[in-house]
């Protein structure tokens, strides 16, 4: 009898002892973020202190590629850990996301955790796997957001909110961490921002910032696109042409505002809108004026989420919850910030392709160390399952990061990585295609136009000048060709578009 008695009692406590042992899982998302917009990244036009310190005390990742650069399928991968042609959303398409799919958040809750997500959603669709939800409806304004949650019964209303959205949905994120979370579980929230996205409308205290400064040009402003396919030269994205007078703020402003909030707004815009009207710039004046008020106002928005992230790791701190909190930095892709004169993404050049992803774990990850290993948003949710002690399902395509946090390597992590992005027509005219990397070379094909590139990173960092045909390189094509074919047989990728009933062709075969 004695001894049933402490067996009784351990199989009591053994959940209570479980999530003790699990950490929550803090994971900070935001939309269009450029790795080189982050100082810790080498940036050399802005400061972000906040993400600087999640640096500072863990890790930074200098290879997270992104799977499909385009922010809705970027989420859905990250949900369900497959490529975009096997969970159904390739492109920010008109059908919603399938939430009856298998999601991390509906794993983790199996083993214990509380989840939720609050910001950005972007699937045009209602989260499913989450015990609380409060979410943007489609892309969102950046003032004054109504937004998607339920109310105590459990139905789906919307709210209205006055403010500035960046600052309401951290409001929002710190109030469940302190009054709605069930604190006898480990939590993973998922606290997802709006910014940077176009168009870039900054914040009430960031309105002025970097007025009177000329932020420095990237090397690629003046890029002319001919070293590489016709593709690169028939997108719609560049800074010259491209950007209009709601980008630029030369209109009325955002028509939401209250009176007070334009009052500000007028107050910042206008007597620089009035001394541009009065230049009257033409040619290579005009375009620098673009990009100068283009890149600060897309700075502006990214000092914003900076700051708020810091309230946030303020009060992981005060209340002792950053002892067992992992938290983590992404966003859903990389970004052009003038480079090859662009805006926008999509491309698998290097400004878009790569994410940023710091990730900081007390007691785990070894403060202030960097990881070159290659790793992709298909890894997230088999890492975040990994974490919790949850079985990651043999469908997902990914692989759990955790031992590279643990600073371990192991002998079989991939070398090379798959991309493909499918929206085309579509927003920006960037053709469709897919291709493989191992971090020093490139190769990408266009497949509707049936046209390669191969790009030597390590001579050419830019991806100015394709070197796809040069027989330097026949031995770096020849495996990379060999690299595609494997990858996409790997991940079951169909020969045509899921989308199109145009048969995608072949790589070409090896000459004998």
């Amino acid at each position: 009898m004695n001894r049933v008695i402490p067996f009784v009692l351990g199989l009591l406590l053994l959940p209570f002892l479980h999530a003790a042992q699990q950490p929550n899982i803090l994971f900070i998302f935001t939309d269009d973020h450029a790795a080189h917009a982050i100082s810790a990244y080498g940036s050399k036009i802005n400061t972000t202190p906040h993400m600087d310190r999640l640096a500072k005390e863990g890790m930074l990742f200098e290879k997270c590629y992104v799977s499909n650069a385009i922010c809705g399928p970027s989420r859905a991968v990250i949900l369900t850990g497959k490529y975009s042609h096997l969970n159904g959303f390739l492109k920010n398409q008109r059908q919603p996301f399938d939430g009856s799919q298998q999601t991390f958040p509906k794993l983790l809750r199996k083993v214990g955790y509380t989840t939720a997500v609050i910001g950005k959603w972007h699937l045009k669709s209602t989260p499913t796997g989450f015990d609380y939800f409060d979410v943007l409806i489609g892309q969102g304004p950046y003032y004054n957001p109504p937004m998607k949650t339920t109310d105590e019964e459990g139905k789906v209303i919307t709210e209205k909110n006055t403010g500035y959205t960046t600052d309401i949905i951290t409001d929002k994120a710190l109030a469940w961490l302190k009054n709605d979370r069930k604190k006898d579980k480990p939590f993973m929230l998922m606290y997802q921002h709006k910014a940077p996205h176009r168009n870039w409308q900054p914040g009430p205290k960031h309105l002025t910032m970097f007025d009177g400064e000329d932020i420095p040009e990237p090397e690629t402003l003046w890029d002319d696109y001919k070293g590489r396919t016709s593709a690169a030269g028939k997108q719609t994205m560049t800074i010259a042409r491209h950007l209009n007078d709601n980008d630029l703020k030369l209109n009325q402003g955002p028509r939401n505002l209250t009176p007070e909030q334009r009052k500000v707004w007028e107050a910042a815009y206008g007597p620089k809108n009035e001394a541009f009207r009065k230049a009257n710039l033409q040619g290579e004046a005009l375009v620098k004026w673009k990009y100068q008020r283009y890149i600060k106002d897309y700075l502006r928005c990214v000092q914003s989420v900076d700051d708020n992230l810091g309230r946030v790791l303020d009060y992981l701190d005060e209340t002792g919850l950053a002892k067992n909190t992992i938290v983590i930095y992404s966003s859903d892709q990389g970004w052009y910030l003038g480079d090859h004169g662009w805006y926008d993404k999509r491309w698998m050049y290097e400004e878009s392709l790569v994410m940023p992803l710091l990730v900081r774990w007390p007691g785990v990850v070894k403060p202030g160390s960097r990881n070159s290993d290659i790793v992709s948003n298909l890894d997230f949710a088999e890492t975040f399952l990994d974490i919790a002690g949850a079985k990651i399902p043999k469908d997902m395509q990914g692989t759990s990061i955790l031992p590279l946090l643990k600073g371990q390597t192991p002998k079989d992590w991939r070398t090379h990585f798959y991309y493909h992005y499918y929206e085309f027509p579509g927003a920006h005219s960037v053709a469709r295609h897919y291709g493989v990397t191992n971090g020093r070379h490139k190769l990408i094909y266009f497949y509707q136009n049936n046209e390669w590139e191969l790009f030597d990173l390590g001579k050419d960092p830019n991806e100015l000048s394709s070197v796809y045909g040069n027989s330097d390189y026949s031995k770096v094509q020849t495996d990379l060709l060999a690299e595609l074919k494997r990858l996409r047989v790997q991940y079951k990728v169909p020969e045509k578009d899921p989308d199109s009933a145009t048969k995608t062709p072949k790589p070409p075969k090896k000459k004998k």
